[in-house]
């Protein structure tokens, strides 16, 4: 096997150990995650973390597995993240008017497609972030209630 694999394969592992070990109930935990990738989705670069531990304070969820959950979005991830939360919002807001000549663009037709960008990007991000923070919060309390049975038993 290739070593690379491997030393990423045992960081992986070494990183849902320290998932597991993380103080809480498995409620609380899951909802530190689920809202940290909620606020992952959304496109404020630099604020995300601190929206995750905003909401996880609200929700009494864990703040490290808030600030983990944010990195969903991270340099690999934000292309093919924001473009599929336009999109979405796209779906939702419908598109827009195409503009033929940019050499005729006026002030305002800018300052509409800025909002209507805007617009879009973050009602999908607000559709995508509650979805997969439902999904991750969901599949992770499974997990985290399962492990902590687990543990009783032993």
């Amino acid at each position: 096997m290739n070593t690379t694999f491997i030393k990423g394969f045992k960081k992986s592992r070494a990183f849902l150990f320290w998932i597991w070990k993380q103080e809480g109930t498995p409620a609380k935990r899951a909802r530190g995650l689920a809202v940290g990738v909620f606020s992952g989705c959304f496109p404020f670069f630099g604020f995300q973390t601190f929206i995750g531990i905003l909401l996880a304070g609200l929700v009494r969820g864990n703040y490290l597995l808030a600030v983990a959950g944010t990195w969903i979005s991270n340099p690999l991830t934000y292309l093919p993240l924001y473009w599929f939360n336009y999109k979405v919002g796209d779906v939702f807001l419908g598109e827009g008017r195409d503009l033929h000549n940019l050499s005729e663009l006026t002030k305002q037709q800018l300052f509409d497609q800025g909002l209507l960008f805007g617009s879009k990007i973050l009602l999908g991000s607000s559709i995508v972030g509650l979805m997969t923070g439902l999904a991750s919060g969901l599949a992770s309390y499974i997990f985290f209630k399962s492990f902590s049975n687990q543990r009783k038993v032993y």
